[in-house]
């Protein structure tokens, strides 16, 4: 089974820029290679950070942009999102009855649940309990089928501090829940970082990457500032299988010359 990891569009007015660049256009750009070159994945899963601000407008046009796409598009909650203006233009987006948009869909054998970690004014995410009551009904419901992991705020430190004070507070709770069916969860999945990274947490394998817009600097000793620059924006193509769960990331804008020997 295949799909694609997509995060942080950050849409913002159709026509207006940020950080000098077109992120409506940097995201048709990511559609059309997935559209073009993997129109055989089961899903798209985009972890966040829809619009810059919310913006109804934004929304919008993120919709006439997914609407043309081969297969589902699966969309999620980032801090720089708005519930209400995200609903007017996705009523139909699933949520989990007590106002947060997360839910849970098969595909190819496993179990994709998707988080809603948006704190409404905060960059920081959240897990409340109204929250991990939903996961936990839905982990004991699943069972024993494997569990793909989807967040936009990572549960952990990176390394980067001012990403570090906005990651998702006191994850404890969300440990808790996980516990039971820690070996059950194969992967986990997120965004907010706007940089490519893998590792672990709590012994679960984790991934991120580049935005479709702007990126953060690695700058593992900068202690409080924000350094946004251009590297290339990037999608990842997962494949799963019984065995493994291999994450690649595309560089689809890359435009340096290629060989062939």
């Amino acid at each position: 089974m295949k799909f694609i990891h997509l995060t942080d569009p950050h849409l913002v007015e159709p026509g207006e820029h940020l950080h000098q660049l077109d992120p409506l256009l940097r995201l048709r750009e990511a559609l059309d290679s997935i559209a073009r070159d993997h129109d055989d994945a089961a899903c798209v899963v985009i972890t966040g950070d829809l619009c810059d601000a919310g913006q109804r407008n934004g929304y919008a046009a993120m919709r006439a942009e997914l609407d043309r796409m081969p297969m589902p598009v699966h969309l999620m909650m980032g801090n720089h999102d708005d519930r209400g203006h995200f609903r007017t233009h996705f009523a139909d987006a699933p949520d989990d009855g007590a106002g947060f948009l997360q839910f849970a869909f098969a595909a190819g054998g496993q179990r994709f649940v998707c988080l809603d970690t948006l704190e409404a004014g905060a960059s920081y995410g959240s897990f409340c309990p109204r929250r991990a009551a939903w996961l936990a009904a839905e982990l004991a419901a699943s069972a024993p089928q494997p569990v793909l992991l989807f967040m936009h705020h990572p549960p952990f430190a990176v390394g980067m501090a001012p990403m570090d004070r906005i990651a998702l507070r006191d994850p404890g709770l969300l440990r808790e829940v996980l516990a039971p069916h820690r070996a059950r969860i194969r992967h986990l999945f997120f965004g907010h970082l706007h940089r490519p990274l893998a590792g672990s947490w709590w012994g679960i394998p984790t991934s991120t990457l580049f935005g479709t817009n702007h990126q953060l600097a690695l700058a593992l000793d900068e202690p409080s500032r924000f350094i946004v620059d251009h590297e290339p924006p990037q999608y990842a193509v997962v494949l799963v299988d019984d065995e493994s769960v291999i994450v690649h990331f595309n560089s689809f804008s890359d435009r340096s010359r290629r060989f062939v020997f």
